[in-house]
């Protein structure tokens, strides 16, 4: 009916375009789990304060000042 394999030459791609975007998908979707920050939960304002801190990237006055204005 077709020539030079017709609907199945064209099937046949339509295959191997659907394959790759399937396979494409899984492997971002599989790799957005290893490195995906919203999977965590979020920290609160006082544990980045504390984290900070112990990093020392502020000082014992910069922390008591800043957790009593988060206290607030």
């Amino acid at each position: 009916m077709f020539a030079n394999g017709g609907w199945m030459g064209g099937g046949m791609w339509i295959f191997w375009i659907l394959l790759v975007v399937v396979v494409v998908v899984l492997i971002k979707a599989l790799s957005g789990r290893d490195n995906n920050s919203s999977s965590r939960p979020a920290e609160s304002p006082l544990e980045v304060l504390k984290a900070r801190y112990a990093r020392g990237e502020i000082n014992e006055e910069e922390f008591r000042r800043r957790r009593s204005e988060l206290e607030k």
